[in-house]
């Protein structure tokens, strides 16, 4: 009986709009969320191995290059990007002369990139509401990744919005305006991830 009396307030809870940072930190349900204009979202199911494979790899080259330069950090970090604006992205890059940005709480402010990976489950949660809500709070750089096509598309800030500016592909070399050390090819990350047959 306690327990569905539990459960009901939890997903109560989940309904309610106008939360903060400080609602969403002290949620202990086992489930990962980001906090969406003051709603919390569901982030479900967990990522498919080859979506981690790829975040791994991808991290491998970051540190590689640019670890003397950048933080990496990796999923599950919070991007608290206003008092009721909280993302998880898959990879963040932040300049090290910014760790003025970066508590134990998370990163405080916006990244110098953030990566996500596609999954069926946030395509239109990355394309589309995060490419919006990384803009509006200056991220200058937004790269989304497709696992199944093996592309990087990389998106820089122009003034409100976003402009795609390559799509990065086979044994192109990955590269950024604003990162200069970031050097790899998507081949080199692809020929990595084994061909899974339930996918």
């Amino acid at each position: 009986m306690s327990k569905n009396k539990n459960d009901k307030t939890k997903h109560d809870f989940v309904k309610e709009n106008g939360l903060t940072y400080n609602d969403y930190a002290a949620l202990d349900d086992q489930n990962r969320y980001e906090l969406a204009s003051g709603q919390l979202e569901l982030m479900s199911p967990a990522p498919t191995v080859t979506h981690q494979l790829v975040s791994f790899e991808i991290q491998k080259h970051f540190t590689y290059h640019c670890e003397s330069d950048y933080f990496i950090l990796n999923a599950p970090i919070d991007v608290i990007l206003s008092p009721t604006e909280v993302r998880q992205p898959d990879i963040v890059l932040v300049n090290r002369k910014r760790i003025d940005i970066l508590s134990n709480r998370g990163i405080e402010g916006a990244p110098d990139l953030v990566v996500e990976i596609l999954s069926p489950s946030s395509l239109k949660r990355d394309k589309i509401d995060k490419q919006k809500v990384y803009a509006s709070y200056n991220v200058p750089e937004y790269w989304i990744v497709e696992p199944k096509l093996g592309i990087i598309e990389a998106y820089i800030l122009n003034e409100d919005h976003y402009e795609l500016i390559n799509i990065f592909q086979n044994d192109e070399q990955v590269t950024s305006p604003n990162i200069p050390c970031i050097s790899f090819t998507m081949n080199e990350i692809m020929d990595n991830i084994p061909n899974f047959p339930d996918e």
